[in-house]
């Protein structure tokens, strides 16, 4: 079988990607770190991109696409951590007026936790007393419902476009940390040059790759258990690379005006994000 992406596919890639470039930089991107919120213009962008409406049928006014070309936009939203309940709004799309093209924002109810509450037009599941708790992400706010286990019900659609977006974090970080080796010097020579710099790096790209081949995988055959593995090795991707990353920056990697340390804070995020670890792994052992 020829897993290779299609021309339409990678065209799909490469529009999003500058597209997000274009009007999600580093700019915008510390503006948001900094509180500036929801840019409701980007979102309404989004919308008339098809970013919501990539999998609707065409007959209802999506684009009509699939699983696998969700993966590949939501794996670039993931690079330049574009914040928001995309997942959320995506899924709603067809369902919640607006959401579609962007003009609604809706976010769901993940078990104990809710992303984006104050900014929703929308909240699928039932929200009442929720209360802001303060999140490692400055670029995820979120609400904890008291009396509720942290586990989230997220179906697989929804786990796979977080892996996806983990998988981006994972590219991203990979890509920084080589890019940082290649020109930072030390005792004459790139830090790049050194083993040890060098086994960080290729670690970093092995565990993205095979991260690619599952989170593809799965998004060909849809399939519950192969979504959950993918899940798993994304977030094992994204937050080990993000870790690498800032061992290959060394001291400046952890300073606040780096970006480094952002890719580590949102893996950890999106980590907690559907079925816990422990509930996936009993899955995957009781396939095989």
């Amino acid at each position: 079988m020829d897993f290779r992406l299609t021309d339409d596919q990678k065209a799909l890639r490469t529009g999003v990607r500058e597209l997000l470039e274009g009007r999600f930089g580093r700019e915008a991107l510390r503006a948001a770190v900094e509180g500036a919120g929801l840019d409701r213009g980007l979102w309404r962008e989004l919308g008339a991109a098809g970013f919501f409406a990539l999998r609707l049928p065409e007959a209802e006014g999506g684009v009509g696409l699939g699983l696998p070309e969700a993966v590949l936009v939501f794996e670039e939203a993931g690079r330049v951590l574009l914040p928001g309940p995309l997942i959320a709004t995506h899924l709603a799309a067809g369902a919640v007026e607006g959401a579609a093209e962007g003009e609604a924002v809706v976010t769901a109810v993940d078990g104990a936790l809710v992303e984006w509450l104050d900014a929703a037009d929308v909240v699928l599941g039932d929200a009442t007393g929720a209360v802001p708790v303060r999140s490692v992400d400055p670029l995820t706010p979120v609400h904890r419902l008291p009396g509720r286990g942290g586990a989230g019900g997220t179906g697989s659609v929804a786990a796979l476009l977080t892996a996806a977006e983990q998988l981006g974090s994972a590219g991203r970080t990979t890509e920084a940390a080589v890019s940082y080796a290649r020109t930072r010097e030390q005792f004459g020579q790139a830090i790049g040059a050194f083993q040890a710099v060098k086994h960080l790096c290729a670690e970093m790209l092995v565990r993205t790759e095979v991260a690619r081949a599952a989170v593809y995988g799965a998004a060909v055959t849809g399939d519950p258990v192969e979504i959950a593995g993918a899940k798993l090795l994304a977030d094992e991707a994204a937050v080990a690379c993000a870790r690498d990353c800032l061992q290959v920056h060394g001291g400046m990697g952890f300073t606040w005006e780096a970006d480094v340390h952002l890719h580590l804070k949102r893996a950890w995020v999106r980590a907690e994000r559907g079925p816990a670890k422990a509930r996936a792994e009993e899955a995957e052992a009781a396939a095989l």
